[in-house]
């Protein structure tokens, strides 16, 4: 139960790769295969910062570096490319068939939103410290707690953005959902670069 309501804390902010799970859900376009996508990574991470993995990386020179400047420049981009969108209406519309744009470079988005995050490396950090308190019988279970608030999170909002899709089938909806996701990625890149 620790471990569930951890996971969603951190999980649940509003950050890029929430933000991008939404657009999609709201597109209906590959949901199944990001939200599949996302909770895979996340139980990769969390493995990952349960074996202690997180402490390894932190320790490495320079890593923590490289991370923090490839996560400003992409979610510079990103932002950069939701404003873009913002200001261009006509281009946003939900798809109602699906699957508008190929599988691989969403999947690459969602990769690149999910590892090239910096606050991936704090996750990491903090997941394993909170699991090591559980002691080795109770790090796993708080593992798999983490894990099912990952599979919870993004299922409910990959799939239930399509209840909104009525509200969405208006540009004005569109404009408004981009600026937003533009201001947090470009505030999250700005403060990423500042640190």
């Amino acid at each position: 139960m620790v471990g569930f309501g951890t996971g969603l804390s951190l999980i649940a902010a509003i950050g890029a790769q929430n933000a991008f799970v939404l657009r999609q859900g709201l597109r209906r376009e590959h949901v199944s295969s990001v939200v599949v996508f996302c909770v895979l990574a996340d139980l990769l991470l969390v493995t990952a910062a349960v074996a202690g993995v997180g402490l390894v990386l932190a320790n490495v020179p320079g890593l923590v570096e490289v991370v923090r400047w490839g996560g400003v420049a992409y979610l510079a981009g990103y932002g950069l490319l939701a404003a873009r969108r913002a200001l261009r209406p006509g281009a946003l519309t939900a798809d109602a068939r699906g699957a508008a744009r190929p599988l691989a470079p969403v999947l690459g988005s969602a990769a690149a939103l999910t590892f090239l995050n910096p606050h991936m490396l704090l996750d990491l950090l903090v997941l394993g410290s909170l699991a090591a308190a559980h002691g080795d019988g109770g790090r796993w279970a708080f593992a798999a707690g983490v894990g099912a608030a990952s599979l919870v999170w993004f299922a409910g909002l990959g799939f239930g953005a399509a209840r909104l899709a009525g509200v969405f089938a208006r540009p004005a909806a569109w404009r408004v959902l981009d600026a937003v996701v533009a201001a947090v990625m470009l505030g999250l890149a700005t403060t990423l670069a500042l640190v």
